[in-house]
């Protein structure tokens, strides 16, 4: 594990008064008793829904930031979640980040982001030595993480776990996404489709196989040898060697489908017109592609919105528990020009 550990807070525009802003300050611009701000900042059910507004409005207009550490000591909680990563470099995981900071930041909460590499104990103790109310494991961390890993008292909700994993989980559709892949090719009148597959070890690319291979399955027909990469365009590049004969694959992620579709270009063959190349994740450059992918898109906005939602729920419970539990979010067929 690394020692980098920070901080990410969105900074928030500020108007007049110059200088940091009091209560009084709010309850005086919404003629309000600082009490009854007070309650709004802690989200008291003891204010009525027109007040309320009243006194959100003028938070607003005055740029009001609570005071993070004296509502630490009046609630016990800090107001501040942990993100555990082994790395911020994939699309999924940085895409996942900034969707979870804003997932945060409009519940009031900061985020503190640890990189574990082997060693997520370790980041969890980090985190619980920083005082977070909680923690999301993204993606490739989940699968490093056990049930014993989990220090009491910090509740945690893994993003790509198994439903039985006996963690509150939360994942995308990646069976349903690669089935939707898979099936899109058959119905274009290809004989077969070959799978260019994640890692091994990781919950979604195992997903997005098993979905690939179910769906040729249930069409009778035997699925192709595998060929694997790590995600990057780089190891799409180098499998293109493998995929010379295929005249339908279905790419485990984007990354991956820019470096065949180039691969696959080096070897003199076209996509769509000798081989249809279709993807998952459905990056922001997906459509600017040559030509623009075919993907299945993830939504990573909703993904990180249940995951925030859940663990938040999870901490402002009455008596901060809750049962594990798993949570899919669908994905979509995004059809552009990279299937023929």
């Amino acid at each position: 594990m690394t020692d980098d550990v920070f901080g990410l807070e969105r900074p928030r525009r500020r108007s007049a008064p110059s200088g940091r802003v009091s209560m009084a300050m709010v309850a005086g611009r919404a003629g309000v008793s600082g009490q009854t701000v007070s309650r709004v900042v802690n989200d008291s059910p003891r204010v009525d829904p027109a007040t309320r507004a009243r006194v959100e409005q003028a938070m607003a207009e005055l740029g009001y930031r609570p005071h993070r550490a004296a509502r630490a000591l009046r609630t016990g909680r800090s107001q501040t979640l942990g993100i555990v990563a082994t790395t911020l470099a994939t699309v999924g995981n940085s895409r996942m980040l900034q969707a979870t900071a804003e997932a945060a930041e409009r519940r009031g909460y900061a985020l503190m982001v640890v990189t574990a590499v082997g060693d997520v104990a370790a980041a969890f103790e980090r985190l619980q030595d920083q005082g977070v109310d909680g923690a999301i494991v993204l993606n490739e961390a989940s699968a490093l993480t056990s049930a014993s890993d989990q220090p009491e008292g910090l509740r945690l909700v893994v993003v790509d776990a198994a439903a039985d994993s006996g963690f509150r989980a939360v994942s995308s559709d990646h069976a349903g996404g690669a089935r939707a892949a898979t099936r899109h090719l058959l119905q274009l009148g290809h004989a077969t489709v070959h799978h260019v597959a994640g890692p091994e070890g990781s919950f979604a690319a195992a997903e997005r196989e098993r979905g690939w291979r179910e769906t040729l399955q249930a069409a009778g027909i035997q699925a192709p040898q595998v060929v694997r990469g790590d995600w990057s365009a780089e190891s799409g590049h180098a499998v293109a060697a493998s995929l010379e004969q295929a005249a339908a694959v279905f790419s485990a992620n984007d990354q991956m489908a820019l470096g065949l579709i180039r691969g696959l270009a080096d070897r003199g063959r076209r996509v769509p017109d000798d081989v249809s190349v279709i993807g998952f994740d459905d990056v922001p450059d997906a459509a600017n592609f040559r030509p623009p992918l075919t993907t299945i898109r993830q939504d990573f906005a909703a993904l990180a919105e249940v995951a925030v939602s859940a663990l938040v729920a999870e901490i402002e419970s009455a008596d901060g528990d809750a049962d594990a539990g798993s949570h899919v979010v669908p994905t979509e067929l995004i059809e552009r020009s990279s299937t023929h």
